[in-house]
């Protein structure tokens, strides 16, 4: 028999408090088993020592203290120096063209806007192992092969440590010029064009008008494609363990941290030593992050 202050099933799913919960739940579920629970479980690994399933022992800071060693310090520098240079390529350029292609006078928006959009779908590996033969240090390689043409000398572009940050970070342009592109036309469209109708009634030529009007409408989405690029400069790793196809690399020319962490972790079987790696890296993101905020104005904007 039914209760007479029963509820049918329909009417608790509708119910304005449970709705929400039922539709973030999926959401929920999966962050605490595939973010938050590893997460801790890193932290907590990071002050073991874990040989196995049930060899496990607390070993306090020693993983911490391990972690002041020259590898260590040369994959934060080459992951410095690499997600620095992405930056420094990955904000000005998109912005150009993408001021380009919303341009007025542009054509065929929709063939550019997907020709640049491309190569982020392309797979890391393949994408890859392309750079890997195309800058391969045999004079038959398609780079040196042109550079002999020209009459210049071939190089060992995999094997220096000055011309492997430039094929990474080719690589990286090459495939995320258009994903920063796109972010940048969202904002475009965002910006009123009474703005720049005002400023065309005053005289205000091209430059002007980008750099008082479309710059300072473009600070959000510019702090948020700086934010996502020191996130995937410190966290490049499929592009190196492609190229070079390990996680290694001749001289640790191109080790970055998590390469490091895949070295120590895999290789090495050193898990708790890893498990460090990780939380350094974690931290090391998020001051960074902090500090681009502060710098930008974003925090002091929000208080």
């Amino acid at each position: 028999m039914k209760t007479k202050n029963a509820k049918p099933i329909s009417q608790i799913l509708i119910n304005q408090k449970t709705a929400p919960w039922i539709f973030v739940s999926p959401f929920l579920i999966s962050f605490l088993l595939f973010t938050l629970y590893p997460l801790i479980n890193t932290f907590i690994m990071s002050f073991q020592d874990v040989a196995g399933f049930d060899d496990v022992s607390f070993i306090g800071l020693k993983n911490y203290k391990n972690l002041c060693n020259e590898q260590f310090f040369h994959a934060l520098e080459n992951s410095t120096i690499y997600t620095i240079l992405t930056i420094i390529v990955l904000i000005p350029l998109p912005l150009f063209l993408a001021v380009l292609i919303n341009s007025k006078t542009t054509k065929l928006k929709n063939f550019f806007k997907s020709a640049y959009f491309l190569p982020a779908l392309t797979s890391v590996v393949v994408a890859g192992l392309f750079f890997r033969y195309v800058f391969s240090a045999q004079d038959t390689a398609f780079v040196n092969s042109v550079l002999i043409k020209l009459g210049a000398a071939p190089k060992k572009w995999l094997f220096q440590r000055a011309t492997t940050m430039f094929v990474l970070v080719l690589f990286c342009t090459w495939k995320w010029i258009g994903v920063n592109m796109i972010y940048f036309l969202s904002g475009l469209n965002a910006i009123p064009q009474e703005q720049y109708e005002a400023a065309d009634i005053d005289g205000v030529n091209t430059w002007q008008k980008f750099w008082y009007i479309t710059v300072p409408n473009l600070k959000n989405v510019t702090i948020y494609v700086i934010t996502i690029s020191v996130y995937g400069g410190f966290a490049m790793f499929g592009e190196t363990y492609t190229m070079f196809g390990s996680a290694s690399s001749p001289g640790d020319i191109g080790l970055t941290m998590v390469s490091y962490i895949y070295l120590e972790g895999f290789n090495y079987a050193r898990i708790g030593m890893g498990s460090a790696i990780g939380v350094a890296l974690f931290v090391i993101i998020m001051v960074v992050n902090i500090i681009q905020l502060f710098a930008t104005g974003t925090f002091k904007k929000q208080s």
